[in-house]
């Protein structure tokens, strides 16, 4: 027996999957329009960071055990959970975790159950993807439940899976040899959009069960969402050659290679490409879903490039609590791109206040301790590229905005740390930074860290190609500054 919510009360919703891309932005959303909003967790830990916890209802579980401590009560039930790359056989552990929790929602009375699925024709041959998202939303509608299944496909939002892989491919190479599954028609839709119409479909008792295809106003190849990618980050134009051999299996291990895209992931989104995904003629249109005309692809990738760039993604798909979804060690806390870092520490038999004095006193006539002479080669080469090159030297007291050399003082916070930002003209942006902090024992651990945010292939092919005097200059840098600590130079 289902219970409808109370007109005087706002529903109680609960949200699994809330650890995830979607439901990371899901939960928020719903508090902010006065729903009280219980999540799943299988690791609740995981929880902890979000500025929104403190306003939900946690309850600690799996789909594979008794899901009734955490359906009691609920007026609406919202599923988002994926099992997709987690080992051979996760389409079945897909279904039945849709199983289980079917009948335990029906069991405790749940009233609708909000499900986001996948796009893709029933008549097609469709991929595993694809084809379990389907069955998952067939096995919530027949509990008996009212059930709104959307389905979506390419999702752009900074941090989102398909976004991640289309742009670090895009960025990194400016000449791609393309299977044939570019030239596939998808329909991609904006992340806020796709939450907007969660929330819409929890809350507004007019949105009836059924199923929903949606998607942005563009009808694109994924050639085409290349190349229109490129335009609006402000790349040059890529130039895509088409080798119709290529497998999507083996499309799946350069995409793992060239993008932070596990290969056990992207190959199971590389061969849902080979499906059309668009939405059918005869389907509500996403405008009269949203109350408002959705996103354009290229409005999408603005707002996403925008977000990576501030560092501000609020979620990304390696949030998910699955392992497959893990970032790569070579990738950033989704901070807007690949970081690549040369770290380095030591132990100084000084105080805290002398090491970071000789930190403050480097550049000018100081200089840099190791490899001077190639630190002024690359300041000479800098400038007949237009750059500062090292003409700038050191200004008379050291403070935050002023230049240094050819970077420019970023955070000084004495006697902690010391940030430069490379003003130089480099495939991308560098920092140099020094922290201090006392050592267990006595005197100081000092910790140099150069991170390079690169800039396409030739960002990459860049820090590459100086690695090799980094292992020089930089141990020789360090050393100095820990020499000049010690002797109060």
């Amino acid at each position: 027996m289902t219970h409808p919510p109370e007109s005087n009360r706002p529903p109680r919703v609960l949200v699994t999957g809330a650890t995830g891309y979607v439901g990371g932005r899901l939960a928020p959303a719903l508090l902010e329009r006065g729903a009280t909003v219980r999540v799943l967790a299988r690791t609740p830990a995981k929880l902890a960071p979000a500025p929104w916890a403190a306003g939900v209802e946690v309850v600690a579980g799996s789909l594979d055990a008794d899901l009734g401590p955490a359906l009691a009560d609920v007026d609406v039930a919202v599923y988002l959970v994926h099992s997709i790359g987690e080992g051979p056989r996760w389409a079945a552990t897909e279904r039945r975790h849709a199983e289980n929790f079917a009948h335990a929602a029906r069991d405790a009375g749940v009233s609708r159950v909000v499900y986001l699925g996948g796009l893709g024709r029933d008549s097609d041959r469709l991929s595993t993807h694809l084809a379990s998202r389907h069955t998952v939303g067939r096995v919530l509608a027949a509990s008996g439940i009212p059930t709104v299944e959307l389905r979506a496909g390419v999702v752009i939002g900074s941090g989102s899976a398909s976004f991640e892989m289309l742009r670090y491919l895009v960025d990194v190479l400016p000449v791609m040899v393309t299977p044939r599954w570019v030239t596939t028609r998808c329909q991609p839709i904006a992340v806020s959009d796709v939450r907007d119409l969660v929330v819409r479909a929890v809350l507004d008792p007019t949105f009836g069960p059924g199923v929903y295809e949606v998607g942005g106003p563009d009808v694109l190849t994924y050639a085409e969402m290349m190349r229109r990618y490129a335009r609006v980050a402000g790349l040059p134009e890529r130039r895509l050659i088409r080798v119709p051999l290529l497998t999507p299996r083996l499309s799946s291990h350069w995409v793992g290679l060239v993008t932070p895209v596990p290969v056990p992931l992207a190959a199971e989104l590389v061969e849902s490409l080979i499906n059309e995904v668009v939405v059918s003629p005869s389907a509500v249109s996403t405008e009269k879903l949203l109350l408002r005309p959705p996103l354009s692809f290229d409005e999408s990738v603005a707002r996403a490039l925008r977000v990576t760039r501030e560092g501000a993604t609020p979620t990304t798909f390696a949030d998910a609590d699955y392992a497959v979804f893990s970032a790569q060690a070579t990738d950033p806390d989704w901070a807007g791109g690949t970081v690549l870092r040369d770290v380095r520490t030591t132990t100084v038999a000084a105080s805290p206040e002398r090491v970071f004095a000789a930190v403050t006193a480097l550049g000018g006539a100081t200089g840099w301790h190791a490899g001077d002479a190639l630190w002024r080669l690359r300041g000479v080469l800098d400038s007949l590229v237009g750059g500062p090159g090292m003409r700038r030297g050191r200004p008379a007291r050291l403070e935050v905005g002023a230049p240094l050399d050819f970077w420019r003082v970023e955070t000084l916070e004495a006697p902690q740390r010391l940030s430069l930002r490379a003003e130089m003209r480099l495939p991308g942006a560098a920092h140099l930074t020094f922290a201090v902090a006392p050592a267990e024992g006595g005197g100081s651990t000092l910790t140099q860290t150069a991170t390079f945010y690169p800039r396409g292939l030739l960002g990459r092919l860049y820090w590459y190609a100086v690695a090799p005097f980094h292992r020089f200059v930089f141990p020789g840098l360090l050393a100095g500054i820990a020499r000049d600590a010690l002797t109060g130079a």
